[in-house]
C-alpha cells in the first residue's frame, strides 16, 4: 500500500503546567498510534519552523511580533489560553510550517496530513480558543502567494465554528471558508464564514452526515477548488469535554471517508489537520484523531 504522507514534528507537543486543561500530550500519543497501527511504514515528514514572513501573510505583524518574542500583552495571553512561551510559540511555528508542508505533499500525492493543525480560532490580530497562528490560513494564503493554487475549499468540521480563518481569510473569495459546528458552542461571538451551518446540539451521526451531505458536493461542484483543506476535529463525538454533539467513533470514520470520496473522486487534493479534541483520556483522544488518517490510508488503498 502506497503511504499517505504524514507530517508531524516534536514540537507538536509543547511544555505546560502539569494542572493545564488543554490535551498537549494527545499529539505526541497520536503519532504513536499512527505508527502502531502501519500508517507510517517510511515515517513521518518532518517540516521545520515557520517564519515571520509567512505568517504573518495570515496575520498582522504587530501580533506575531510579540509572539515570536514571547511578550504578548496579558489580555491576547488569555484569550489564548496557553502560555505564550518559548515552547508554545515553536509548536505554533511548526504547525503552521506542518500544515503548509502537508498541502503541497496532498497537491504531489493527493492526501496528506499532519499530526497537528486546525488552530481555526487565530484571528488577524489576535490568538484565541487555544489557538495562536491559523496554520490553515497561512497555508492557503501562501499557496496563493506563489501561485501554486488560485482556489481552495476549507471543509472545518471542529464542533466549534472557524471564526479565526473567516476573519484571516475575509478578503479572499477564492479561498472559500465552510464551517459546520454546534450552533451553541464557542465562539459566542461568530465571525461569518463564506459558509456557516450551525447545528442543535445533541445531534447524531446520521442527522449529520446528512446536513453534510446536503452542502459539501455543492459546494466542491460550484467551488472547483484546486485544494480542500479538512480541519478534522473530534470535538463533535459524544464523550468530548467540550462539544455539544452526539457523534460516535462510527459518525467520525462516516464523516472523514465521505469528506475523502467527495474531494478525490472529483480529482482534488485534499489535506487533513487535527483540529479539536479534549478528554483526560489521551490515548482514547488519540485513537480518535487516528481516524482521519485510517480513513486517507482507506481511500488510498481502495483507489491505488
Amino acid at each position: 500500500m502506497k503511504q499517505v504522507p504524514i507530517v508531524s514534528h516534536t514540537a507538536y507537543v509543547a511544555s505546560l503546567p502539569d494542572d493545564h486543561r488543554f490535551p498537549m500530550l494527545k499529539y505526541g500519543r497520536l503519532a504513536e498510534v499512527l505508527a502502531e497501527k502501519g500508517l507510517t511504514p517510511n515515517g513521518f515528514v518532518t517540516p521545520g519552523e515557520a517564519s515571520a514572513d509567512l505568517i504573518a501573510l495570515a496575520h498582522h505583524r504587530a501580533y506575531v511580533d510579540q509572539v515570536l518574542a514571547c511578550s504578548v500583552p496579558r489580555e491576547i495571553e488569555r484569550r489564548i489560553g496557553l502560555p505564550v512561551s518559548e515552547s508554545v510559540v515553536r509548536r505554533a511555528r511548526a504547525s503552521a510550517a506542518g500544515t503548509l508542508l502537508a498541502a503541497r505533499l496532498a497537491l504531489q500525492h493527493g492526501l496528506a496530513g499532519s499530526t497537528a493543525g486546525g488552530s481555526h480560532h487565530g484571528q488577524r490580530e489576535t490568538g484565541a480558543g487555544f489557538c495562536v497562528f491559523n496554520d490553515v490560513a497561512i497555508a492557503a494564503k501562501a499557496l496563493r502567494a506563489d501561485r501554486t493554487i488560485q482556489r481552495a475549499l476549507v471543509v472545518d468540521l471542529d464542533v466549534h465554528q472557524g471564526d479565526g480563518t473567516a476573519d484571516c481569510l475575509r478578503d479572499e473569495p477564492d479561498l472559500f471558508t465552510f464551517s459546520m459546528h454546534a450552533e451553541k458552542n464557542y465562539p459566542v461571538r461568530k465571525i461569518p464564514s463564506d459558509l456557516d451551518i450551525g447545528l442543535p446540539d445533541h445531534m447524531e451521526d446520521d442527522a449529520y452526515l446528512d446536513v453534510l451531505r446536503s452542502h459539501l458536493p455543492r459546494l466542491l461542484d460550484a467551488i472547483e477548488p484546486e485544494l480542500v483543506f479538512l480541519n478534522a476535529g473530534v470535538d463533535p463525538h459524544r464523550d468530548d469535554k467540550l462539544g455539544r454533539l452526539d457523534l460516535t467513533d462510527e459518525g467520525l470514520r462516516r464523516r472523514d471517508a465521505y469528506v475523502i470520496e467527495q474531494a478525490r473522486s472529483r480529482g482534488i487534493p485534499m489535506v487533513t489537520v487535527i483540529g479539536g479534541g479534549y478528554s483526560t483520556d489521551i490515548d482514547a483522544l488519540a485513537r480518535r484523531h487516528a481516524i482521519a488518517f485510517e480513513a486517507m490510508a482507506a481511500w488510498s488503498e481502495a483507489n491505488g
